[in-house]
């Protein structure tokens, strides 16, 4: 199982949530620690995670969760509501970047995703999940390829894939009902003829019997 899978059922499943999507990141600048901070749990991985709610009527969040070293499980820190995010900076709109940052009500985050395409990956399913499930306050998404906000997403290819799976079963079954229907034309034509040859052969036989 991987970390992402591992993450949905360990974390989200439990409380009746459904993770969307997540991302692996680490932090451009580092967080500053009080002096007198001390007892630190060492080195981690982070994610940055998407979910909804199983039970309508459904709510989204965003949740930091991290995995400490030496350990297999993952442990839920902050959590934002979808509501809460106010914008999305895709840093580089002309090229494949992996850096971004989420502005909150209350927060400000500076990431670098593990990979340019997972944090698209990411920002597709989240710039979807906002259409979807906020109505008033829809987070502001600056700096974004256009893959992200258009046509080109996932979502939308796979939704395409769908469609013309669709549409290519439909024309085979058509295809398959016309031969069907000439082969049931051309049966009936036979029938019909070997009808009309039994008859012709009954009178002939019948003339010559005579």
């Amino acid at each position: 199982m991987n970390a992402k899978s591992a993450i949905s059922k360990e974390i989200f499943a439990p409380h009746d949530e459904r993770m969307l999507g997540a991302v692996q990141v680490k932090r451009r600048t580092k967080k500053k620690i009080p002096f007198l901070a001390t007892g630190g749990q060492g080195e981690y991985l982070t994610y940055i995670c998407l979910s909804v709610t199983n039970k309508k009527p459904a709510q989204a969040s965003i949740t930091k969760v991290k995995q400490f070293e030496g350990s297999t499980s993952f442990v839920r820190r902050t959590q934002w509501m979808l509501e809460q995010l106010r914008q999305v900076n895709g840093i580089d709109p002309n090229r494949d970047s992996p850096e971004f940052d989420l502005l909150f009500e209350n927060a400000f985050d500076q990431w670098v995703a593990s990979t340019a395409s997972e944090k698209c990956t990411f920002f597709q399913v989240l710039h979807h999940t906002c259409q979807r499930y906020l109505t008033d306050k829809k987070p502001e998404f600056i700096n974004c390829q256009s893959k992200i906000m258009g046509g080109n997403s996932i979502l939308h290819s796979a939704a395409d894939s769908v469609t013309s799976a669709v549409q290519k079963a439909s024309q085979a079954l058509n295809e398959r009902g016309e031969r069907l229907g000439r082969a049931e034309e051309r049966t009936e034509e036979l029938k019909n003829s070997a009808q009309q040859f039994a008859e012709t052969a009954h009178k002939v036989r019948f003339w010559w019997d005579k």
